[in-house]
């Protein structure tokens, strides 16, 4: 795996409610640059820096995963867990001892 490539990604939604996956920090880094400047604020920029660390060696792509998660968890940009909910769907159509 790439240094700066995330452990998990961050799904995110864009656009009409379009689910993305931010897989690295180039990613993430990507994504903040094209926030609307009149949205930005102290999450954005914290994320932003922190994205530019990480691209420089100086965090852990990991540390960087966790600014833009907690920026698009602040701006309702995080996705429904879609295996939570498609495992949930699977219990309630097979029954409670479904796996």
């Amino acid at each position: 795996m790439k240094p700066d490539m995330f452990r998990q990604p961050v799904t995110i939604l864009v656009g009409l409610g379009y689910p993305v996956e931010i897989r690295g920090v180039m990613d993430a880094y990507r994504h903040l640059l094209e926030w609307p400047t009149t949205l930005r604020d102290t999450a954005h920029s914290v994320a932003l820096k922190g994205c530019q660390a990480a691209l420089r060696g100086e965090i852990e792509a990991e540390t960087a995963r966790g600014l833009f998660a907690a920026f698009a968890d602040k701006h309702d940009l995080m996705a429904p867990e879609m295996l939570a909910i498609a495992a949930s769907r699977m219990r309630g159509n097979r029954g409670p001892h479904a796996r």
